[in-house]
């Protein structure tokens, strides 16, 4: 499944340029995205062309334009050749290791595993990206390639992909959008079996739409990347893959139909044997269809039961913590797509309309790419713990009369792919003391190798990363202020901004209102003091974009660099333009805390504060998202207080908390030094932070828990669904339609309660009217309340009713740790096969 293209051959179509002796592997290299979490190929690319390698960060770029001398020159170079042979011997190497997944779960005969997203951020070199999902959907591809898991990418390649920001002089925020040229880019035209470009034709209504397929190559993975700007379309659908997350709702939903649609019919074009798709958001949704739609074709199966054998096979992971935030497409907009696909697939198309609806059968109502991600799919979670319970109050309304707790949503928290985020310092003192195949294995002893680092060699890590972003910001800065045609004064004393040894506070992220970017600014006065102070200085470095349409976002922008731009805290204060991976990459190795201040329970995860871990840098941070896992005394700083609901009106309440961490704790602890200059408090967050969170938060542990808990179950429940015929799904939708059809014949007679000993005995007649028993589960539920969580405990059948037809008494015993008003009794659907609610939401209640 790990699917390895011939590249040479596909390179013929756009680079031909040959290597020199001794450099021939170069080109493959360039192609491997592998080098985006190689601090060793690093080295390697910038020998070959320092300044290429600075102003692009693209070897493929590089190998394109630089000089036939240089490439000469460089084969004359005994140690750079023996560099490009270790790592194509390193690489050929780790291609062939089958990694913790063949090591561990070979036997379990999983297939393939396509991860859908509508962006992937791997690298600058490759701008698909515009923030959190599609980091999040980077390192998911490159730790399936560390850990062995047979995963393909599926995803869109954007003309232009997301905006550059540029500040205008009075730091508003202005939109570039640079051409995302191909020819430049690693990556390469995927063929077909004729050997020409692989081309998917799509029917839209009433013209057909040409998209054509390009390949990644992420170690061990490959990315699938579909791009409609081919001349046989009309100009208005090569414009569809234009932009990332474009303006125009019917450019959108054009771009869902592709991912979702064109994606699975690029996957069967390659005869990938897929058995689980994961859609990273409910943007891919129409993978859902579409995967129905193959299974009929293949089968003959109605549509309804199709989608009952792939749905099994079906992960959703849901990021949004707020319904607004949800795709959604008018009626008038959805219905000429939906008429075609309905025509397809031979179902009414307000049956089809009604999958994507809270109201199946309300007409007016928009198309909800969630819900339709959420009746399609077998097995739904959020990206943290606390997302995962803002998510069931969210879907709560499709399924009417369930208590929150039963919402089919778990979660699985997001981590960060730690050898992306990790400084070269870093990188070394974590593979002195834990070796070089660390974030590959199951991590359990990593805890205990980190705390045994000197107080003085963490420090040592502390001060020379601090240094190293110092001077990186300088350089930014200077080419920032020469760009913007600063006075040579200006770019004089830029060249001197920021003191290596002060302590360095970091904000940098998607500027929106939730986010509260300008909380640190409530009391400028105050802060002011904390940055000027002689004895204990402080500085902020920040970077951060807002979306073109989101005008709040933008004066939020506007606000903190205009702060920084004040000619009195120049030196230190920093607003630094156009954040990316690049930036990113060098603000987590150097902080030595980290701010995140959004209005809790917005924050799904948040994982840019998970990436200075490793690095030794604190989090200061809203107990929100991944923090309110995380977060304990000994490792970081909290503000903000529990709650599911967001208050505004707790803002000045949080930065006052915000302002007292900096001035009680905060500052007086990294100033608080040593003899030896240490300061010995503050290591002792950072080894705690680095050791028991670095393990923790990082993406080989989510991968484990996502093969684990989510593909592998969902595979054989997928094969399952399939096997014989498909006999299991056809008998799941006779189920599900007995089970409705008859569903309002169920009551309940008398209730009994006794108490016994620590424990109540429940008795409780169940008519089930024209239903057979083995098709219902009789239980008791209580909801959580203080200290108690809420619990379900299954009543057994005693024996018919004496005198009444078809009607049994269940029982069961309880603890009586609780009154027993607490406890009702409930009817549910049951099938050993089935998720219920998610696939069956009927339920009974007492009262």
């Amino acid at each position: 499944m790990n699917n390895h293209h011939n590249n040479a051959t596909a390179s013929s179509y756009f680079f031909t340029r040959p290597m020199p002796p001794g450099l021939e592997g170069l080109t493959e290299l360039a192609l491997d995205l592998r080098w985006t979490w190689s601090h060793f190929s690093d080295r390697l690319w910038e020998r070959l062309d320092p300044e290429g390698w600075e102003q692009t960060g693209n070897p493929y770029f590089i190998l394109q334009n630089v000089s036939k001398a240089r490439l000469e020159d460089a084969a004359r170079d005994q140690a750079l050749q023996a560099d490009v042979r270790l790592w194509m011997e390193q690489r050929q190497q780790y291609l062939d290791d089958p990694g913790w997944f063949g090591q561990t779960h070979a036997a379990a005969g999983l297939n393939g595993i396509a991860y859908f997203s509508m962006e992937f951020g791997l690298s600058e070199a490759l701008p698909i990206y515009s923030g959190g999902l599609g980091i999040l959907a980077g390192d998911h591809l490159k730790t399936a390639s560390d850990l062995g898991v047979p995963i393909v990418g599926m995803g869109l390649l954007y003309q232009q992909g997301y905006f550059r920001q540029i500040l205008s002089p009075d730091a508003w925020q202005l939109e570039a959008f640079p051409y995302n040229d191909p020819i430049s880019l690693p990556v390469m035209p995927v063929q077909d079996a004729e050997g020409g470009w692989l081309r998917i034709k799509l029917q839209l209504p009433g013209r057909p739409l040409f998209v054509r397929v390009w390949q990644a190559q992420v170690g061990k993975v490959t990315l699938y990347l579909l791009d409609s700007n081919d001349p046989f379309n009309s100009l208005r659908d090569r414009s569809i893959t234009a932009n990332l997350y474009p303006g125009g709702k019917e450019q959108r939903l054009m771009q869902e139909i592709v991912l979702g649609i064109g994606g699975w019919r690029v996957l069967e074009k390659l005869n990938c044997p897929i058995e689980v798709c994961h859609l990273n958001e409910g943007h891919a949704a129409f993978v859902i269809v579409a995967r129905a739609m193959s299974v009929m074709a293949k089968t003959g199966l109605p549509f309804s039961v199709a989608l009952l054998a792939t749905r099994a096979g079906n992960v959703f992971t849901t990021h949004t913590p707020v319904e607004a935030a949800f795709d959604c497409f008018e009626p008038g907009l959805i219905r000429p797509y939906a008429e075609y696909l309905a025509h397809r697939v031979q179902v009414p198309m307000e049956y089809l309309l009604g999958l994507g609806r809270r109201n199946p059968t309300e007409a007016n109502e928009s198309f909800n790419m969630a819900y339709l991600a959420m009746r399609g799919s077998g097995r739904v979670n959020g990206v943290s713990r606390l997302h995962g319970e803002v998510s069931r109050h969210i879907f709560q309304p499709l399924f009417p009369h369930w208590p929150e707790s039963d919402i089919p949503v778990s979660h699985i928290t997001n981590g960060v792919h730690v050898p992306s985020w990790d400084s070269p310092s870093a990188d070394a003192l974590w593979t002195k003391i834990c070796g070089k195949e660390r974030w590959v294995g199951t991590l359990e002893t990593l805890c205990q190798r980190i705390g045994q680092v000197s107080y003085e060699e963490l420090w040592d890590l502390r001060v020379t990363q601090r240094l190293a972003l110092i001077h990186y910001v300088r350089h930014r800065l200077v080419r920032q202020l020469q760009e913007h045609g600063a006075h040579d004064d200006r770019i004089q004393e830029a060249r001197h901004a920021l003191d290596p040894n002060a302590l360095t506070l970091g904000f940098a992220r998607r500027f929106t209102a939730y986010k509260r970017p300008a909380l640190i600014l409530s009391d400028q006065e105050r802060l002011i003091r904390l940055l000027s102070d002689p004895q204990r200085p402080v500085q902020l470095i920040m970077a951060g974009k807002a979306h073109p349409h989101d005008q709040e976002g933008k004066r939020l922008v506007q606000a903190l660099a205009q702060f920084a731009a004040e000619p009195a805290l120049r030196n230190q204060v920093v607003f630094l333009e156009d954040y990316e991976m690049a930036l990113a990459q060098e603000l987590v190795a150097g902080i030595d805390v980290w701010l995140n201040t959004p209005r809790r329970p917005l924050e799904a995860s948040g994982t840019s504060g998970m990436k200075v871990l490793v690095n030794g840098g604190l989090n200061l941070s809203e107990l929100d998202g991944w923090w309110a896992e995380a977060y304990t005394p000994a490792v970081g700083w909290v503000i903000g207080g529990e709650g599911l609901y967001p208050n505004p009106e707790q803002d000045p309440l949080e930065a006052e908390q915000l302002y007292q961490s900096l001035e009680r704790q905060i500052i007086p602890e990294f100033y608080d030094r040593d003899q030896k200059g240490v300061p010995r408090k503050w290591i002792d967050r950072v080894r705690a932070s680095m050791s028991t969170l670095t393990p923790h938060f990082n993406s080989n542990r989510m991968m484990r828990e996502y093969v684990e808990q989510a593909y592998l179950p969902a595979a054989e429940a997928y094969r399952a669904r399939m096997g014989n015929e498909a006999g299991l799904a056809k008998e799941l939708h006779g189920w599900q339609d007995t089970l409705r059809e008859n569903w309002k014949g169920i009551r309940f007679g008398d209730m009994r309660v006794a108490p016994s000993g620590e424990r109540y005995v429940f008795e409780v007649d169940v008519y089930c009217g024209d239903l057979e028993p083995d098709v219902i589960l009789v239980e008791l539920f209580a909801e959580g309340q203080n200290e108690h969580l809420p619990c379900r405990i299954p009543l057994q059948m005693k024996g018919p009713v004496s005198g009444l037809v078809n009607a049994f008494c269940y029982s069961g015993d309880a603890p009586a740790s609780r009154p027993a008003n607490h406890y009702t009794p409930r009817i549910v659907p049951f099938h050993r096969h089935a998720a219920v609610p998610l696939e069956c939401g009927e339920i009974h209640w007492i009262r």
